[in-house]
């Protein structure tokens, strides 16, 4: 069975399954999976689906950028496509490529690319402070923040996406949460100290909002 939503022509998978509701989803396969009761008709599931276009046609979009964005490779605000060659020995960035065996490589090059460029950038930028408290660095993926500074324990947690970013961008981020060592909100005086060592500190901002 095939659908129109808006203007994609999309495939229908219909599970059954012993659901008592009705289920959509979309998968990398960008088809609509859809998973409900045996006694539930095409006719009903259409109904469903035409009463939820809009919801569906967002759903699908947003599922269909992911599946873009899975061949590519965000590194330090460059855009490169995946190669996958069995005989590489070590990941290779040429011109607009990254070459690698297989995902696990790059994974590997990722996780050191992150710990290594992390630690070297926060560390540089705390040589533009005086008086700040010995510091630990954390890495993980946050869905909200960029990083975040722990007083309490004096640790600094940077978001794993921002391998992605450019390298001045890491860097802002990184005098951000320095910064909270002097100012512990975000007021003027706080503000005063970012700009003091990161003057278009408003254009960064603005650029990490960006997609």
């Amino acid at each position: 069975m095939q659908v129109y939503l808006d203007n994609y022509l999309i495939d229908v998978i219909i599970e059954y399954k012993n659901n008592k509701n009705l289920y959509i989803r979309f998968n990398d396969d960008l088809k609509m999976h859809v998973t409900c009761n045996r006694f539930v008709t095409e006719r009903k599931i259409l109904s469903v689906i035409k009463e939820n276009e809009k919801s569906l046609i967002k759903m699908y979009e947003r599922q269909q950028k992911e599946v873009q964005n899975d061949n590519f490779y965000y590194y330090l605000g460059e855009k490169y496509t995946i190669v996958y060659d069995e005989s590489i020995k070590s990941p290779l960035i040429d011109e607009n490529l990254i070459i690698v065996k297989d995902k696990k490589m790059l994974d590997k090059f990722t996780k050191d690319s992150i710990t290594r460029i992390f630690q070297e950038r926060l560390d540089k930028c705390a040589l533009m402070f005086d008086n700040i408290p010995k510091y630990t660095l954390r890495i993980r993926k946050m869905k909200t923040r960029w990083g975040v500074n722990n007083r309490g324990n004096n640790t600094i947690t940077l978001n794993t996406e921002l391998i992605k970013k450019d390298i001045t961008l890491i860097d802002y981020v990184c005098i951000h949460e320095l910064c909270h060592f002097l100012e512990a909100n975000h007021s003027e005086r706080f503000w005063y100290q970012v700009s003091l060592r990161y003057p278009y500190y408003k254009r960064a901002r603005k650029m990490l909002r960006e997609v």
